[in-house]
């Protein structure tokens, strides 16, 4: 999936799946790509760096601090997405983020699903991501998810599979963004051979959709503020990227206070209230009133004026347990019960470990399979069993029987591939793809997303913390 590992299976090339031809998105690139020097190529992926090093462009690594900031790599051989391919993809991601809200709006409210046995009541009682805080609680506008990120990995020419829900804080749609300014930039040429739909209108539609969710309360044009961690967040390029392209405040959580029953922000004419914070906090920093006591980076009270209908904080809070790895496993049950309709997009197979017949086979095939915490991310605390070493399996096999319930597991797909640049030319690597939705009165997806690329010969390894790079998506306008 997205660890450490190698691809042992053959993989869909998603330019060209054979040796007989290219495939029909990459019809117009390929004509191009044939004119182009190779020479000239190389030269444009060293000023692509140099782009990036001026603007920026780069994330924070935890616990190295001889690399703290990295620029992300990124490969200038676009990923190509048909028109109709994209639409398959968007009506499957339209129904899976409209069952995500209605089971979150349940479960903090009737719990139906839960009465109707469709998950199990303990999966959700006894969830970290699950806050007590947030029953009897409803959203301005009843949305919980305002801001998704949907992994999705393909391994044939019509077989695409969500990885994860992505539903906290999600991150990355800064680096679609600047792929895409950066490609235009380099190719200006190509774009006029090649019509893409564009993706440049995205911080407008954010701050559009933001603004549609505020308070019930608030009349004309709301306040809208994006709230950092601050500066050593891995994520702070696109908190400040993002505030800057919606044309809001960028604050930290020394910034606000609790006045007058708002939460309201320091100016130079003193404190002005907030009505839509856009968070990128997790819950149990955003309020050390009623979460961590110990926090500073929250406001404390907000949750409190959250609770009496002042302030929409987006994504809600407890909106975590609806990307639970656990959870995940029962995302086609909870497809099925709310919009009454299977799935369009499957899930991976999934052997959940809190489960003693699941656990034992797990154990029994840790060499075959990718084990992952159920709250884990950015590719930390797997284990790749083929590429582990056998006292590496015989090490997790004991967190696993220690804490079951902290672990679920799923085979070893070979993920589709696109092509990169090397210094021998074009070469196969693995990819996925995470597009963004927004959330308000409607559902907006961008036509593109990021794509993730796995930068080493064979390797899995597609999240930036881990090594991997990025790639501009194109979706055709076709």
């Amino acid at each position: 999936m997205r660890s450490q590992g190698s691809s042992r299976l053959v993989a869909f090339d998603e330019m060209s799946p054979d040796k007989s031809g290219i495939r029909r998105p990459y019809f117009g690139y390929d004509s191009w790509l044939r004119e182009q020097d190779t020479a000239r190529l190389s030269e444009k992926t060293r000023d692509a760096e140099r782009v990036f090093r001026k603007t920026g462009i780069t994330f924070a690594v935890y616990g190295e601090a001889e690399a703290a900031e990295r620029l992300i790599p990124f490969d200038i051989v676009p990923r190509i997405i048909s028109g109709q391919e994209w639409r398959r993809l968007t009506q499957g991601i339209e129904q899976r983020v409209q069952a995500l809200n209605a089971f979150l709006d349940d479960i903090y409210h009737r719990q139906e699903i839960l009465r109707a046995g469709r998950v199990p009541k303990e999966l959700v009682a006894n969830n970290a991501a699950f806050l007590p805080e947030m029953i009897g609680v409803r959203p301005p506008g009843g949305v919980y998810t305002h801001i998704i990120g949907v992994d999705v990995v393909r391994t044939g020419e019509d077989d695409f599979f969500v990885l994860e829900d992505n539903a906290r804080t999600p991150s990355g749609v800064s680096y679609m963004l600047e792929n895409r300014e950066t490609m235009l930039q380099l190719f200006p040429e190509l774009f006029q051979r090649v019509k893409v739909r564009p993706v440049e209108d995205y911080p407008k539609l954010l701050r559009q959709s933001l603004a549609a969710v505020r308070p019930d309360g608030v009349k004309g044009t709301p306040t809208i503020a994006v709230l950092t961690p601050g500066l050593y967040n891995s994520a702070y390029f696109e908190h400040a990227f993002l505030a800057d392209q919606m044309g809001v405040e960028l604050v930290e959580g020394q910034d606000l206070r609790v006045v007058d029953g708002h939460v309201a922000m320091r100016t130079t004419q003193g404190y002005k209230r907030i009505d839509v914070l856009y968070r990128r906090v997790d819950d149990a920093f955003l309020d050390p009133l009623t979460f961590n006591p110990d926090s500073a980076l929250g406001v404390p009270g907000i949750m409190d004026v959250y609770r009496a209908g002042n302030i929409t904080i987006a994504n809600a809070p407890g909106t975590g347990i609806s990307d639970d790895k656990a959870i995940y496993s029962y995302m086609p049950d909870i497809v099925e019960f709310y919009t009454g309709r299977k799935a369009i997009l499957g899930n991976i197979p999934t052997w959940r470990c809190s489960e003693p017949g699941s656990l034992k086979y797990v154990q029994e095939h840790l060499a075959e399979l990718v084990v992952k915490e159920v709250h884990g991310s950015g590719g930390y605390g797997m284990l790749v069993g083929p590429a582990a070493t056998k006292k590496e399996r015989e090490e997790f096999s004991k967190k696993l029987a220690a804490r079951p319930s902290n672990y679920i597991a799923q085979p070893t797909l070979s993920l589709s591939t696109c092509p990169v640049l090397t210094d021998a030319g074009l070469a196969p690597r693995h990819v996925d793809l995470r597009p963004f939705v927004l959330v308000s009165d409607r559902i907006q997806i961008v036509p593109g997303g990021l794509t993730r690329v796995a930068l080493k010969e064979g390797s899995l390894v597609v999240n930036s913390s881990q090594g991997g790079g990025t790639k501009d998506t194109w979706v055709l306008d076709d």
